[in-house]
């Protein structure tokens, strides 16, 4: 670890007495630092365990001790094994595990105890580490066929530039599954690069190295062709079942709740009860063409016989908006994720803006292709604010990051939490223009097709901070400053700029907490889904974070 046993003892021991009460915990410290990893802007995480009956707030405190930001987390021991046992029960299908549950397990059986040793070995005996590694290698594998089989489906439909993007994320879920696989069960994948290199197998590593450096460039389908077949294959030389190259397996299918309505010659597709989608003329020869159930390519090919030239991406865009669904045989529902986030579909596009709105004939429609989102409902207001609040955090959060990295030469980490700082930012501007659920992080710049011109030139920046690499000082000094001017551009844009320094102090944390207080108070009267769990102790406790004395 990069911090010495007496200076995390120190750490806990200031800690601790801004706690109220006198429990005596037993303590575990958890995340980058007990792995091996971090940098100097890591987190210190503490675990606090105790026997106690009551069950204990799931949202963390954050302190500032000498110069470390110190994340400090409660559970009981019964909660502990209540949270074992949903992860051996979500196990029996791993496409249902929370990411948040299996991380929080994760954390614990491979944290390191600072007091209290006999209750943290309790708690950890509860799941042997060899069944966790098991769930975890299930976990990635599941994830990676999803990503792997959305690609090949996305190629099908000639959206190749997606398709890389998934192929790519199939690749590094296989990665994970198959370092798991050896007791690298660490999820966050900014640190897979040092994963790899600890788990002492040159060529493995070399080949991903390779494949992931050999992403094709934008719009060349061959490429992206020949890209995805060395996946696949390197894929099932370590060890992944359930992707051959098969696109008749890939079969559209029907979404409960979709239903078609048509008035005239428009065409309105109604999702969930709540929200109507009103189809140009082209869009509407698509959708009038889906004979539903049928193998993927048939499907496409119906499609092209109404006349509309390319009807792929109109199909993709169904797919994306989740009116349609994709199968593959015998494995269900493709349903691809992303790691550190939830599932991100179906997309929802920002509401029309073409007036008037509605007329006898049907919903107004922007042109022949447009699949246009009549209403925002007040849900989606609410979904959509907290996620913009959320995302300025996750900025602040990644930015600092960042600095730590590029302070320790960890090049690769570095290149990793800038997209993630960069995400974040494109996150928030989404969110600013009611887009909510959001498109998958790698997609956020390519979608940014459905937000107004104005926003092209964030794009630009955006796309170009992408493809940065960082391999010195002085290129991590120049992508931290761009970096940061991008994030400047986007808070301008969407009046975010007064927003907290949410890390920089205690002081600045409990305005980033009333901030978000307000919001979450707007959004739990609305029923809208929270934008992380734990936001409901911020609304239990009227605002403030739970442990710290008053």
């Amino acid at each position: 670890m990069i911090l010495t046993e007496d200076h995390l003892q120190s750490l806990l021991g200031k800690s601790l007495a801004e706690l109220p009460g006198d429990t005596e915990w037993a303590v575990a410290l958890e995340g980058s630092i007990a792995e091996g990893f971090g940098n100097s802007t890591s987190d210190i995480d503490f675990l606090l365990i105790d026997r106690c009956e009551d069950a204990l707030p799931t949202m963390p405190s954050l302190l500032f001790v000498d110069g470390h930001r110190v994340e400090i987390r409660t559970r009981s021991i019964d909660q502990l094994a209540d949270q074992f046992r949903l992860l051996e029960e979500e196990a029996k299908r791993p496409g249902r595990i929370s990411e948040d549950l299996l991380n929080r397990c994760q954390r614990l059986l491979h944290s390191h105890p600072l007091r209290g040793h006999a209750l943290v070995d309790e708690a950890k005996a509860m799941l042997p580490l060899e069944r966790f590694r098991r769930i975890a290698v299930d976990w990635w594998a599941h994830r990676a066929r999803q990503s792997l089989r959305h690609a090949m489906a996305l190629l099908c439909l000639g959206e190749t530039d997606e398709a890389v993007d998934w192929s790519r994320a199939g690749l590094v879920q296989t990665m994970k599954s198959w370092a798991a696989e050896l007791g690298e069960t660490y999820l966050e994948p900014k640190w897979l690069s040092m994963q790899l290199d600890r788990a002492a197998r040159p060529d493995v590593r070399d080949r991903y190295w390779e494949l992931e450096a050999a992403a094709p460039a934008p719009g060349d389908a061959d490429a992206a062709r020949a890209h995805l077949t060395a996946c696949l294959a390197f894929a099932e030389d370590l060890g992944l079942t359930g992707v051959p190259w098969r696109t008749e397996r890939l079969t559209a299918e029907r979404v409960a709740g979709v239903t078609t309505w048509q008035t005239g010659e428009r065409v309105h597709v109604i999702r969930g009860r709540r929200e109507v989608f009103a189809l140009g003329d082209r869009a509407g020869a698509v959708w009038r063409s889906l004979v539903l159930g049928r193998p993927l390519p048939q499907v496409l090919a119906a499609s092209a016989d109404t006349g509309v030239v390319d009807p792929g991406p109109r199909l993709a865009a169904f797919l994306r908006y989740g009116l349609i669904r994709l199968a593959w045989k015998g494995g269900g529902t493709v349903t691809p994720s992303l790691p550190l986030g939830a599932p991100p579909g179906p997309v929802t596009p920002p509401p029309s803006t073409v007036q008037p709105l509605l007329s006898v004939r049907g919903a107004a429609v922007s042109g022949p292709d447009g699949i246009d989102l009549v209403p925002l409902p007040a849900g989606r207001f609410a979904a959509a604010t907290m996620t913009l609040v959320w995302s300025n955090v996750v900025v602040e959060n990644a930015i600092e990051d960042l600095t730590g990295a590029l302070e320790r030469g960890q090049w690769r980490v570095a290149e990793l939490t800038a997209r993630r700082a960069l995400h974040a930012a494109l996150r928030g501007l989404f969110s600013a223009y009611g887009v909510n659920p959001l498109p998958a992080d790698f997609d956020l710049v390519r979608r940014m097709e459905l937000l107004p011109p104005a926003v092209r030139p964030i794009r630009a920046r955006a796309r170009q901070l992408l493809r940065r690499t960082v391999d010195s000082a002085e290129r991590g000094d120049t992508l931290l400053a761009e970096l940061r001017a991008c994030v400047a551009l986007v808070r301008n844009t969407v009046g975010s700029d007064t927003f907290p320094s949410s890390f920089d102090s205690a002081d600045t944390w409990r305005a980033t907490l009333e901030l978000g207080y307000d919001w979450l108070r707007i959004g739990a009267y609305l029923d809208a889904e929270l934008p992380i769990e734990e936001a409901r102790d911020l609304l239990a406790s009227s605002g403030v974070q739970p442990h710290p004395a008053a």
